[in-house]
Formats: structure tokens, C-alpha cells, sequence
């Protein structure tokens, strides 16, 4: 595995993160009510607070001290153990194994610091992308969704993928 690693976001990453909701493909990715530096760092201090509070995770990937992309993981069920997850690469980092490296190093957080037990993401069947993220990190196909989400007033398929705690390490 490469050098990348996880660790919290902090306030003084407010510019980077408010510039890579700007990238391409990261229109979507864009919390609402977030178009300043201001924004951007009361929006990495809610991180704080719902992980302090045991709601979400979300996690700079980085490589030394320079930001890649990000990964998430929003609480669904503490009764089911369930976490959402949720991920993004800076598109000048995209295709150096960011997303899937970083996406097994928050699966293995999730299952051996948060004590889940299913993982579920998903993603639009036009982001082949996001698709080899998911299945290099070891998340199987479950089906598709049809016409889930609405962006610009079109609709679009997902296709959702899971991982247990009991599956084996990816390779």
C-alpha cells in the first residue's frame, strides 16, 4: 500500500476544500451553503462535532501532508451496525489508487475502531470511477437503484455495493 493515510479535517484546510468543491465532477459533492473559506471551515467544524457525537467520520486522504480527496462514513443504524460511506478524489490525484487505498483504510477504521458491521455506498452507473473504487476496496455489487437521484432535472440510475466486516481483505 502506498503512503496515503487518513486524519481529520482541520480548519485551516477550509481554502483547499472550498477549491476542491470547484474540481471537476464535484458539483454534487458540494454541502449547500457552502461558497466561502468561512463556510468551508464552519462546514469542517460540524465534521468535528458529529464525530464527536458518534454521527459521521470524515477524513482527509492524504500522502505526507499534501490532501488528496476524502472519505466518509455517516452512521445509518447503531441497533444493524450500518455506516453509509461516501468518497472523493482531487481530479489531479484521480487514477494513483486514492480512492481505493483510502476507502479500505476507512473500511478497516469502521470495523475495527467503530465496530461496524455492514458498509454501504453507491454511485451513479454513468461513474465508472466511482464503481472500481468500490470493488477494488473490496465492495460487491448489491444491485442497482433505478432513478435514485435528481440532478439538474435528471435522473439518474445508481448502482449499490456493500462490504461486511466477516469479507476478506482486498488484495
Amino acid at each position: 500500500m502506498t503512503g496515503f493515510r487518513l486524519r481529520e479535517w482541520e480548519t485551516s484546510d477550509a481554502a483547499l476544500l472550498l477549491a476542491a468543491y470547484g474540481g471537476a465532477g464535484m458539483a454534487t459533492e458540494r454541502p449547500a451553503g457552502v461558497s466561502t473559506v468561512e463556510d468551508a471551515g464552519r462546514l469542517i467544524r460540524e465534521w468535528a462535532e458529529e464525530a464527536a457525537a458518534g454521527k459521521a467520520h470524515t477524513f482527509a486522504v492524504v500522502d505526507a501532508s499534501e490532501i488528496l480527496g476524502q472519505m466518509r462514513v455517516t452512521m445509518q443504524s447503531s441497533v444493524h451496525s450500518i455506516g453509509w460511506i461516501s468518497y472523493w478524489t482531487l481530479e489531479k490525484h484521480r487514477g494513483r489508487g486514492v480512492g481505493s487505498t483510502g476507502l479500505k483504510l476507512l473500511a478497516r477504521y469502521c470495523f475495527d475502531e467503530l465496530g461496524l458491521f455492514r458498509l454501504e455506498t453507491g454511485h451513479r452507473v454513468d461513474n465508472p470511477g466511482s464503481c472500481r473504487v468500490a470493488t477494488s476496496a473490496g465492495f460487491l455489487v448489491e444491485g442497482r437503484e433505478r432513478q435514485k437521484l435528481l440532478y439538474d432535472g435528471v435522473r439518474y440510475d445508481t448502482e449499490t455495493h456493500a462490504r461486511l466486516a466477516t469479507d476478506p481483505d482486498p488484495a
